[in-house]
């Protein structure tokens, strides 16, 4: 019979980080982030704007239609 040692070893518990080492790696994160320039921001949201638009409107024509069916179906 075989027996892995991986198995019977004892997984190690994580060490805590403290709270300075965990600020310091969040400004150094934030340090990375590349901010869109104003030009950038305005067509991102002009994109998110139209998109919500088109969608909000699919689905209120599928509301209205499947409304439509169901009183059709129902009689009303």
């Amino acid at each position: 019979m075989t027996t892995s040692t991986s198995a019977s070893t004892p997984a190690k518990p994580r060490r805590r980080t403290g709270p300075r080492l965990f600020l310091r790696q969040v400004v150094s994160e934030l340090s990375k982030v590349v901010r869109p320039t104003r030009s950038e921001l305005i067509t991102y949201t002009t994109v998110v704007l139209i998109f919500v638009l088109a969608v909000m409107t699919f689905v209120s024509l599928l509301d209205y239609g499947f409304g439509r069916l169901v009183l059709w179906g129902f009689g009303g």
